[in-house]
């Protein structure tokens, strides 16, 4: 079925009739008609227009919420690789801190080593000189006592007038003699 027009309503005519409606009556209402339809088809064109529109600016957002979701994805996965690589960094600085933690108390153990072997090897020489002056003044104690002894001719002797001049103590390195008298 054809849909009728206002034209087509312009344009139809009827025949005529002993006993038929009023001419001008009928025209009359084919005119109201035709407004009406007229009216019609431009609110219809109007209301597809703006259905077009609307269609339009529905499908700009839609490409937008596109956008906005892929940018959003990119923006976490980006976020993601920043938060990973800032672990795998903070990792990094634990171990490298760890590490020179470590080599620095090893810096400090050797030097704490180094320092007990200079204290043992300090000791060792002061008991060796210890030993070494206690030997010489044995020494010189035993010979004291020969001299206030008896004599080649088994009489007393005195002690010497002057005292001898004062040795110096021996040193580490020096060997000592003993002079006997």
């Amino acid at each position: 079925m054809e849909k009728i027009t206002p034209v087509d309503i312009q344009h139809k005519s009827f025949k005529k009739a002993l006993q038929g409606y009023d001419r001008a009556e009928v025209d009359a209402f084919l005119d109201e008609i035709i407004e009406t339809l007229e009216d019609e088809a431009q609110q219809r064109a109007a209301l597809e227009t703006e259905i077009a529109d609307l269609k339009e600016r529905v499908s700009h957002f839609k490409a937008m919420e596109e956008s906005l979701q892929n940018t959003l994805i990119l923006a976490q996965r980006t976020a993601d690789e920043v938060k990973a690589s800032a672990h795998k960094e903070a990792d990094l600085i634990r171990e490298q801190a760890r590490l020179a933690g470590e080599r620095e108390i090893a810096g400090y153990n050797d030097a704490i080593a180094d320092v007990r072997r200079e204290h043992q090897r300090a000791v060792e020489a002061s008991e060796k000189a210890r030993s070494e002056l206690r030997s010489l003044l044995m020494t010189h104690l035993a010979l004291l006592e020969r001299a206030d002894g008896a004599g080649p001719n088994g009489e007393l002797q005195s002690a010497p007038a002057e005292p001898e001049p004062a040795k110096e103590p021996p040193r580490q390195d020096d060997t000592t003699r003993i002079t006997v008298y």
